[in-house]
């Protein structure tokens, strides 16, 4: 069978297939782009059931269009999200091809580009464009085994606390997921230990504007490379009942255990890592820096905002910081079930070329990466801090989709004067 020939593939039809697909267009490179589900599906079913976008609708959102209906400063739900995407593809006419699932890509022997192997048949292309996200692979430590009697999943199986056995429930992993888990069961009246390891935390809102806006005007989103050792580190932010600032210590206060990190487990009893008052004690260094940032750009720029002295006020310590928990024996606790959000992985096992290093990681600067032709759209940190950002995914593939036109002009260059001489 002869394989469907296209300019430009771009896999995943998620934010960063949208955008890319935007751009392309734009320079009028022809391309295809392939989903295996639906437009944005992750954000239908791969999420809780009362998730909303953790910045505000004015800022997360692609240049061209804002949310309809939505008011600018609110926090659109998931579905709201991915009717977004439906209908910027719709709007832009995003050539997407849903149901289609990219089982295999290869680089083609003697010739240019790309063979591509997909659940609908053969695709050959010139260039293919990765755009499947960093949230490919839940993350499942193996410390609890399985025969523990408890019911254990990850963050992206649990849709609402109903869903939940009676007990308490042990939420392990304190980034936005994790937090926003931890306090949605504990508003429904659960028993909840939340596990904190290193993180960072941001005022929602500082001096009347939401910290999305002090990043941008502080040059924060566009810092091109993470401090040493916080590539990973997660940030807790949430704009669930229409946002509020995370802080661990008026969880405490309010009735949730906070526990150090999991780091073993034997018999029934789970071990923690000490340090939990460092841990936090870091966080608010980073909520700190940003007020400080924030304080001299008022400053320095004569604005009129109000000043906000009760934001640097934290709740005092609850006894399960001053004195944690070293051992925690989850039958004592009466734990039955334990919700990981620990995070994912990526999974390329389908692009079979040479662009990832030793730790199976693409090697890529700025998203092109080191197999000419291929490309990294939406992964954290590709350009700048906001990459995995709706908006900054946008601006991401507007480079892309640049280098990618400036190379097809080389080709068709080639190809125009090849055998001129005959």
């Amino acid at each position: 069978m002869t394989a469907e020939k296209v300019e430009v593939l771009v896999v995943g039809g998620g934010q960063a297939g949208i955008a890319m697909s935007e751009h392309l267009s734009d320079r009028g490179l022809e391309h295809l782009v392939l989903e295996r589900d639906r437009i944005a599906e992750r954000w239908r079913t791969g999420r809780w059931d009362s998730l909303v976008a953790n910045g505000p609708a004015w800022h997360d959102r692609f240049p061209g269009m804002e949310f309809a209906e939505a008011d600018p400063d609110s926090f659109p739900h998931k579905d709201a999200v991915a009717d977004y995407f439906v209908d910027y593809a719709a709007r832009i006419k995003a050539p997407v091809r849903c149901g289609v699932a990219v089982e295999e890509v290869r680089r083609n022997t003697g010739r240019p580009g790309f063979h591509v192997q997909t659940s609908e048949g053969a695709i050959d292309a010139s260039y293919v464009v990765a755009a499947t996200g960093p949230f490919q692979k839940p993350v499942l430590p193996a410390l609890v085994p399985d025969g523990a009697g408890l019911l254990q999943i990850h963050s992206n199986a649990y849709r609402n606390p109903d869903q939940m056995p009676q007990g308490a429930v042990l939420v392990v992993g304190a980034g936005s997921s994790g937090t926003q888990i931890a306090d949605e069961l504990l508003r429904s009246g659960r028993r909840v230990y939340l596990s904190v390891g290193p993180h960072s935390r941001y005022p929602r809102r500082y001096r009347g504007y939401d910290y999305c806006w002090w990043l941008g005007v502080l040059g924060l989103w566009d810092i091109e490379a993470p401090a040493p050792e916080t590539e990973h580190v997660t940030i807790a932010v949430s704009g669930a009942h229409g946002g509020y600032t995370v802080d661990f210590r008026a969880l405490a206060a309010r009735g949730m255990t906070l526990i150090g990190r999991a780091n073993d487990y034997t018999d029934g009893v789970m071990s923690l890592a000490p340090g939990l008052a460092a841990l936090l004690e870091k966080g608010d260094s980073d909520y700190l820096s940003i007020l400080d940032q924030a304080d001299a750009y008022v400053a320095r720029n004569g604005l009129d905002l109000p000043e906000e002295p009760e934001a640097r006020v934290f709740p005092p310590n609850a006894d399960c910081v001053r004195d944690p928990i070293h051992e925690l024996d989850l039958a004592e606790a009466g734990i039955t079930s334990i919700i990981w959000a620990t995070g994912y992985t990526a999974d390329y096992d389908w692009l079979k070329v040479d662009a990832f290093d030793g730790d199976g990681k693409p090697r890529h600067q700025r998203g092109v990466s080191s197999e000419s032709g291929v490309y990294f759209l939406g992964l954290p940190w590709l350009a700048r801090r906001g990459s995995s950002f709706i908006w900054g995914v946008w601006h991401d593939a507007n480079y892309l989709a640049h280098h990618i036109a400036t190379h097809h002009g080389y080709m068709t260059h080639h190809q125009s004067t090849d055998g001129a001489g005959d």
